[in-house]
């Protein structure tokens, strides 16, 4: 995998939520951000290309939900170009970023599992879960490209 140099921001893109996550600045170690509101993401000048200046962000990680058999699907098609439509709508620097799609299967039910063994209930978990998500789908990227 190509080395883009600098923070990383992972994204989980769904239909009503997208989960984000950033890496440190040696794109290593990812954390979680945010969830945002997909459709208000669809808009020009969205929250994503705030985000992507305010940590000056050198690339951008979105989670490909393949099918079990690791192939791309309708579903995947889809994330990309909703991918896609969000960096057009975040302006030219956010669609100027090297992007890159990973595997996400299974990252939410990763991400629920989680947080459970770490004593969190489903309550302590309500709009959060996608940040996770977009953590570990980043996590997964660099440990692969590292």
């Amino acid at each position: 995998m190509a080395s883009c140099g600098g923070r990383l921001l992972g994204l989980d893109i769904g239909d009503v939520r997208c989960g984000v996550a950033i890496s440190d600045s040696d794109a290593r170690v990812a954390t979680p951000v945010s969830v945002e509101d997909t459709v208000a993401l669809l808009r020009p000048g969205n929250r994503l290309g705030a985000l992507i200046a305010d940590y000056a962000v050198a690339g951008l990680v979105v989670g490909l939900p393949l099918t079990l058999a690791g192939e791309e699907g309708p579903q995947a098609r889809h994330v990309r170009a909703l991918a896609s439509k969000l960096l057009a709508a975040a302006g030219p620097a956010a669609s100027a970023l090297p992007l890159h799609f990973f595997d996400e299967r299974h990252s939410s039910s990763q991400a629920s599992d989680a947080a459970h063994s770490a004593g969190l209930t489903d309550r302590d978990l309500r709009g959060k879960l996608d940040a996770l998500a977009a953590t570990l789908i980043l996590q997964g990227y660099l440990d692969a490209r590292n």
